[in-house]
């Protein structure tokens, strides 16, 4: 037989008992603000790259799939035909390999002198903001006119760096003419804009590494040079990260400089700076075949995403390399520290054994 047992006194009475309290409409309104508000805090964000980004993206796939006049606007549906003819053009590899080599020449250059300068500008030095101001003032030049000063720098026949090769020997170079020394000549544009620009970035970063460990560093004997490579180097590796992406993607869209080169703006009489957006260009606007410059565009999107993925693994590589170093010189330290140990410890149980052992002396007396 089952009996209930009456609750202690003062004990709580059990939640069943409890009435079923409401939850008011402030109340919901709190839990729906913590949970909705974050979301709406960063939707400008989302909103606008919807607009501005994604939208141009997709409708730039929707116009390759057609015949797209400037004039006439959207034609026949026409499958990947503009990509098949776009791939098979000659002019379109050409201008492949142009922007590639053009990109090769301009980044790799231009990071390393701009870790140079960032970390010169991060030295102690007198009037450190007229300098930081100094290295920016290139970026803030128009791109035509530092086209057009380097299109006269570099002229074939009476330019300035022919005329100065030519007081230690060297013949005039066909800058125009050639295809590598164009491509010098542009790389030599990208990087006079864009050095200083990433110079500032770099030093931004190198500014946030905590002073004691070049402190440290200085005390245990380490060089500049030592400290630059063991320090700052693997301190400011996610800040170059950003800028080698950065770099990448407007290392392959390069338009401004390559347009600007010579009057005609068409990379060259046989194409011998034409860069794919100058060839985009070309299909888009001199001949208005819309929607195979929209196929260019999406060839080169799938390029640059090629060319992320390659560089971001290159990092994911190369800073895994340096952790796995870093962890062997550790384990190679510890290994010695731990031998000395061991060393010092047989060499006083050794020395205690011969103590022991040693005759002691009896005194005469």
């Amino acid at each position: 037989m089952a009996t209930q047992t009456a609750p202690p006194k003062g004990a709580a009475p059990s939640t069943d008992d409890r009435p079923h309290r409401k939850i008011g409409f402030r109340q919901t309104l709190g839990r729906w603000d913590v949970k909705v508000s974050p979301y709406l805090y960063i939707s400008p964000f989302f909103l606008l790259f919807a607009v501005v980004g994604l939208f141009p993206l997709l409708y730039t796939a929707w116009v390759s799939l057609h015949d797209w006049s400037l004039i006439g606007g959207q034609g026949d549906f026409v499958g990947l035909d503009n990509f098949t003819f776009v791939l098979g053009q000659a002019f379109f590899w050409k201008a492949l390999r142009n922007t590639i080599s053009i990109f090769l020449l301009s980044t790799v250059p231009q990071i390393i002198v701009a870790l140079v300068i960032a970390a010169m500008l991060d030295a102690n030095l007198r009037s450190k903001t007229f300098w930081r101001m100094g290295v920016l003032l290139p970026y803030v030049v128009a791109p035509v006119a530092v086209g057009l000063v380097f299109s006269k720098m570099f002229a074939d026949g009476s330019g300035m760096i022919n005329t100065m090769l030519g007081y230690i020997g060297i013949d005039p170079i066909g800058w125009h003419k050639d295809a590598f020394p164009a491509h010098i000549a542009i790389a030599s544009m990208v990087n006079f804009r864009w050095t200083g620009y990433n110079a500032l970035i770099l030093l931004a970063a190198m500014q946030a590494i905590p002073r004691d460990l070049y402190e440290a560093a200085t005390i245990d004997g380490a060089t500049r040079v030592r400290q630059f490579f063991s320090i700052t180097l693997p301190m400011v590796r996610p800040t170059m990260i950003f800028v080698i992406l950065t770099s990448t993607i407007g290392g392959l869209q390069i338009f401004d400089e390559p347009r600007m080169y010579d009057q005609t703006g068409l990379g060259g009489s046989n194409g011998q700076w034409k860069t794919v957006t100058l060839y985009l260009y070309e299909l888009g606007w001199n001949k208005q075949q819309l929607g195979r410059a929209a196929a260019v565009a999406w060839l080169l999107f799938l390029v640059i995403i090629v060319f992320a993925l390659v560089n971001n693994w290159l990092t994911r590589k190369i800073s895994s390399a340096d952790d796995m170093s870093r962890a062997a010189k550790a384990a190679r330290k510890q290994s010695r520290r731990n031998a000395r140990t061991l060393e010092r410890s047989m060499r006083r149980t050794s020395d205690s054994a011969v103590t022991a052992a040693a005759p002691t002396e009896v005194n005469p007396r």
